[in-house]
């Protein structure tokens, strides 16, 4: 089976394409697959993870007739009644810079002290693949720390503090962040549904999620 990841964000494709590896199934990302760029975005309008997540897999199966796996990811800090949530990745506007969202997110808990800003971070991936459409999700408890600590991941991670482990996604490596992360746990769990279903042979290793 071809798997085409439904995302142009290099670094998430690159993260799902680590944590579907194992699988032994050929899995492509869409910038590899069309790297002229004419299949146009997908534009997230659901309002909520599932339904992004959807609304990605969805289009880019019927454009290019491969099955595909997408995702769509929230950060949900809990002074913020929940925001950014469903609009983490414009959080700081249209075309904004992963800084940018980090910046405003800052600000905005800027007078919030430590004891208070718990926060989780929630993924759903979505497989589509003709009439075959599966979901699941997973979450990570931690914390927004109060300024960026550590220089590896994408987006929210310098300031996402994970629960327990006293390290943000970014003081993480690859391979630590995938065994812990909300993403890695919606992907494994999608994973072993499409192995329930025969739809795939294999499933991902089984990975220990305890705190490294």
């Amino acid at each position: 089976m071809k798997i085409v990841i439904a995302t142009r964000n290099s670094h998430k494709a690159a993260e799902l394409k680590r944590l579907l590896a194992p699988l032994g199934e050929e899995v492509v990302s869409l910038d590899e697959l069309d790297p002229r760029g004419e299949i146009p975005e997908v534009e997230e309008t659901g309002e909520t993870l599932e339904e992004n997540a959807f609304l990605k897999a969805r289009a880019i199966a019927k454009t290019t007739g491969l099955a595909a796996l997408s995702d769509d990811t929230g950060l949900e800090v809990e002074a913020l009644d929940g925001a950014p949530g469903v609009y983490s990745a414009r959080y700081a506007g249209e075309n904004c810079s992963y800084e940018d969202n980090v910046n405003k997110l800052l600000r905005e808990l800027s007078s919030v002290p430590p004891h208070r800003r718990e926060a989780s971070f929630k993924t759903v991936a979505a497989f589509v693949d003709g009439d075959v459409e599966l979901s699941a999700e997973g979450a990570v408890e931690g914390s927004i720390t109060e300024k960026p600590e550590g220089f590896g991941g994408f987006g929210y991670d310098p300031v996402f503090s994970v629960e327990d482990m006293k390290k943000t996604y970014a003081q993480l490596s690859d391979e630590e962040k995938n065994r812990i992360s909300h993403r890695g746990k919606a992907v494994r769990s999608l994973v072993e549904k499409l192995r329930q279903k025969s739809i795939i042979a294999e499933t991902l290793p089984t990975i220990q999620e305890t705190p490294l």
